[in-house]
């Protein structure tokens, strides 16, 4: 099973999701601007991206600085629940297989999946 959590607005996501298409994958699309992930599924997808929290974060976005995210005195959960609350600091697109992710960011990563 396939999922793209996936941001309509955003090129490389688009990209990300019609290069999944034409190699014959239709994943389940997760707009999660819409559908905010909980906690727990952003501590499942970092475990399957095998990256932390930290890394996650889109550090250009207004929270990520309002928030001052930049603190490295913050603990993983505090990161995790800024991204719960403004999910525009998650990372996209990220592409889930099973129990291994990537984050679509050139949207050939992707293709390490297949």
């Amino acid at each position: 099973m396939w999922t793209i959590y996936h941001n309509p607005r955003c090129s490389k996501s688009r990209q990300t999701l019609q290069l999944l298409q034409e190699n014959g994958i239709e994943p389940e699309v997760v707009l999660y601007l819409e559908k905010h992930p909980s906690a727990n599924e952003i501590q499942q997808l970092l475990c399957k991206l095998g990256i932390d929290a930290r890394q996650l974060l889109r550090t250009g976005e207004e929270p990520y600085k309002q928030l001052h995210l930049k603190d490295r005195d913050l603990l993983a959960a505090q990161l995790i629940d800024a991204m719960v609350q403004y999910p525009i600091l998650i990372q996209r697109p990220i592409v889930v297989k099973g129990d291994k992710a990537v984050i679509g960011r050139p949207p050939e990563n992707a293709l390490e999946l297949i």
